[in-house]
C-alpha cells in the first residue's frame, strides 16, 4: 500500500485533475453501477454532504437511535444540515418497514418534513449487524412509495457484502446516495467515497468544498485507496472468523455477563454485575489492548487487518489472566 501511494501520480482535485483520485472515483462508480462517485476526507463528512444535499431546513431524517450519523458525527445533521431526526428500529440496529411508515407525519405546517431515510450497513452501535437484502428491498419500498431520499452509511459496506454475499451494484441500484469508508477494514489510512448520480455528485462537490473539503494532491491518498479495493476486500472475511472464534473464547469467561454473537468484525459483549467496565477497559489498556464502548453494558472489540494470530492469542491470555 505504501508503495501503491508513493507511486501514484498526482494533480490539484480541486481542479479535477489529479488522475489518481479520478480512477478511484471511477473504480468505485463502475462497482457499484452509479454515475459518479465523490473522494472524502472520511465517513462523517461524506455522510453529512450527503444530507446537507438531500435536505433543506426544517426537514427531517428517520434513522434507527444507534446511527452513527445521529450519535458520533458531532450533531452534524441539526448543525449541517439544520434538520430533526424520528427514530425506529430494533435491538439489533436494524429497521423495519412497519416502523418508518410510523414515523412519517402528516403534512402540516407544525411537522417537519421527512425527507431521508437512512441506513447504516453494517450498524457499529448494533454490533456489526447486517441487514439481509429482502429488509433493504421493503425498506425502499416505503422510501420510494412516500418521496424520501435513500441514504446508506456503509462505513463497513464491504463487511456485510462479504458476510452476506451481495453484490456492489444491487447496492448501487436499491439506494439514492452511498457513503464507504476506505480507513477501516479495508485499511487504507484515510477517506471514503460517496455514490450517486451524476446532478447528485455536482451538487457533493459543491458542498464539499465549501466545508473546506476540496483536496489537493490527493491522488497520494487515492493510490492507498486503491490498493484497499483491489486487495483487502476478501480477507474481510478473516476478520468474521476471527470476531467468531473471540466471542467463543468470551463466553467461556467468569467476569463476561452477554456476549452477542458477531456477523462481522465487531463483537460487543458485557460485563458481570459489579465488574467496573471504565476499569476493565482501562486495565487492558494498560496490557496494550484497546477496546472501546458503546454504552453501559456494550464492550466492543473490532478486529481488522493489522492483528495478527499472535495478537489473537495475547489478548486470550491477558483476558483468561484477569
Amino acid at each position: 500500500m505504501l508503495n501503491a501511494m508513493m507511486q501514484a501520480p498526482v494533480g490539484d482535485d480541486v481542479l479535477g485533475d489529479d488522475p489518481t483520485v479520478k480512477k478511484l472515483e471511477s473504480v468505485m462508480a463502475e462497482r457499484f453501477g452509479t454515475e459518479r462517485a465523490l473522494f472524502c476526507v472520511s465517513g462523517t463528512q461524506a455522510n453529512q454532504i450527503a444530507l446537507m444535499s438531500h435536505l433543506s431546513p426544517g426537514d427531517e431524517v428517520i434513522c434507527h437511535p444507534y446511527a452513527h450519523i445521529y450519535n458520533y458525527e458531532g450533531g452534524g445533521i441539526a448543525a449541517n444540515a439544520h434538520a430533526s431526526v424520528a427514530f425506529t428500529g430494533d435491538d439489533r440496529g436494524i429497521m423495519h418497514p412497519d416502523g418508518v411508515l410510523s414515523c412519517l407525519k402528516a403534512d402540516d405546517i407544525h411537522f417537519p418534513k421527512s425527507r431521508v431515510l437512512a441506513v447504516e450497513n453494517t450498524s457499529n452501535k448494533g454490533g456489526g449487524t447486517c441487514y439481509e437484502w429482502e429488509e433493504i428491498e421493503a425498506l425502499r419500498a416505503v422510501a420510494s412509495s412516500k418521496g424520501l431520499n435513500f441514504h446508506l452509511d456503509g462505513a463497513r459496506l464491504y463487511n456485510a457484502i462479504v458476510a452476506k454475499g451481495h453484490h456492489e451494484s444491487d447496492y448501487g441500484a436499491a439506494f439514492d446516495s452511498i457513503s464507504i469508508c476506505l480507513s477501516k477494514g479495508l485499511g487504507a489510512p484515510i477517506g471514503s467515497i460517496l455514490l450517486g448520480s451524476e446532478a447528485f455528485i455536482q451538487h457533493a462537490m459543491r458542498i464539499r468544498k465549501r466545508i473546506g473539503g476540496g483536496w489537493r494532491q490527493a491522488g497520494y491518498l487515492a493510490g492507498a485507496a486503491l490498493y484497499a479495493i483491489e486487495n483487502n476486500i476478501e480477507r474481510l472475511e478473516y476478520d468474521h472468523v476471527v470476531a467468531k472464534d473471540m466471542a467463543t473464547f468470551l463466553a467461556t469467561l467468569p467476569f463476561i455477563e452477554k456476549v452477542i454473537t458477531p456477523e462481522t468484525n465487531v463483537l460487543l459483549f458485557g460485563l458481570e454485575e459489579g465488574v467496573d467496565q471504565a476499569k476493565f477497559i482501562a486495565r487492558l489498556a494498560d496490557k496494550g489492548i484497546g477496546i472501546s464502548q458503546m454504552g453501559p453494558g456494550k464492550c466492543r472489540m473490532v478486529f481488522h487487518l493489522n492483528i495478527s494470530e499472535t495478537d489473537l492469542k495475547e489478548v486470550k491470555s491477558v483476558l483468561a489472566a484477569l
